[in-house]
């Protein structure tokens, strides 16, 4: 199918559109549960939601989309309350409380879903999808009802953006203010859960507490401000959802759950390599331009020792008498010269004949700043 062709495609639209709605809910709660450090909650739920699915098609024996999403919510809301209470009210701590749940209700789901594919009954069929998602069958009031719920929940999160914010970074401060941790605590979990649900459709069970954490680390990368950090990381839901559907519809087969899923992965992987400052390839450049900085002041430092001990201070040096100090990473000859030679385009040195280096007046005066620097020692 070419290009042209899906764009003007009424199911590629509303599964985008759809997408789209949850990539944006997803990347502003996610924001709050990296900076929560509670990342892994999303992941409990959305798995602890598959049993309630399963018990609705128990009872009712049909797949009415609404009525299997709302049995998610209510098993992913007792979920979440099943992993408060035991963190609260026992010693277990919370990553514990999250994995015991995580397996218990998605090991019940697994049960209740192969005892469903036993039943003599053709409805059943393509309730599996819930796992891994499928967005194709999407249909026109699943989308409204994305929109509807994402938009609620977005309004949440603007009208409470002080308290989140404040929970987000200083709890006992807003404990100690008056905030309650608990409302707090109830009111962004549920619309967590929220948000989980109206995602299982589309991404499913497995890979939804991808698409909700996902964007929040990959926006960390780049800001230090939250509200940056919640508009980026939405930005980046609504670009894996748009393209991930994209990419499902132009591969034959290519589900677009997992699709999506790995889009914002790359955004993560890019994100983490070569995001300003907080990027691995930045920090690494970092590091090799102290490290540069710090063996040429040692080296300037060596040179103006040996010319307090010469009779001519000016007199020059060779690179040979410059090895024994103690160098950081650059130990090789070649190195020491790279540097003398940096240091020579500052100013500080000069070169002579064979090899020779002598330090300069600004040499001397720079010198004499980094000694006092290092509370008259020398490096």
């Amino acid at each position: 199918m070419s290009i042209e062709a899906l764009m003007g495609d009424y199911t590629l639209q509303i599964v985008t559109l759809g997408s789209a709605m949850l990539g944006a809910a997803s990347g502003v709660l996610g924001s709050f549960a990296v900076l929560r450090k509670q990342g892994l909650l999303g992941d409990a739920v959305s798995h602890a939601a598959l049993p309630g699915i399963a018990f609705v098609f128990l009872i009712t024996g049909v797949k009415h989309t609404e009525m299997l999403l709302l049995g998610a919510l209510i098993s992913g809301l007792m979920g979440t309350f099943v992993i408060i209470s035991i963190h609260r009210y026992t010693k277990i701590k919370f990553d514990s409380a999250l994995a015991l749940t995580l397996s218990s209700f998605f090991g019940l789901g697994l049960v209740l879903l192969t005892y469903i594919q036993r039943i003599p009954n053709a409805n059943q069929a393509g309730l599996e999808n819930f796992i891994f998602g499928q967005a194709s069958t999407l249909l026109k009031r699943d989308v409204y009802t994305m929109i509807v719920l994402g938009s609620i929940i977005l309004l949440i999160v603007g009208l409470l953006w002080k308290e989140l914010k404040i929970f987000s970074f200083d709890p006992e401060f807003a404990q100690s203010i008056g905030f309650s941790d608990r409302k707090i605590n109830i009111i962004l979990s549920g619309i967590t859960v929220v948000a989980i649900i109206i995602g299982l459709q589309s991404v499913g069970v497995i890979l939804m507490s991808a698409l909700l954490i996902a964007p929040g680390v990959a926006a960390r990368q780049w800001t230090d401000k939250l509200s940056v950090m919640v508009i980026l990381a939405s930005v980046f839901g609504i670009i894996s959802g748009v393209l991930g559907t994209a990419a499902s519809s132009l591969a034959a087969n290519m589900p677009t759950g997992p699709a999506i899923v790995v889009v914002i992965s790359l955004i993560v992987f890019f994100s983490l390599f070569l995001a300003p400052n907080r990027g691995i390839l930045w920090r690494y450049l970092k590091m090799r331009r102290n490290s540069r900085e710090i063996n040429e002041d040692r080296i300037l430092v060596n040179l103006y020792q040996l010319a307090l001990n010469h009779d001519d201070i000016y007199h020059a040096h060779q690179v040979a008498m410059l090895t024994p100090i103690e160098i950081v990473e650059f130990k090789a000859e070649k190195n020491m010269v790279k540097s003398l030679h940096s240091l020579a385009a500052k100013g500080y040195v000069r070169g002579d004949y064979f090899d020779t280096w002598a330090i300069t007046d600004a040499g001397i005066e720079q010198a004499k700043r980094i000694v006092v620097e290092n509370g008259g020692e020398s490096l």
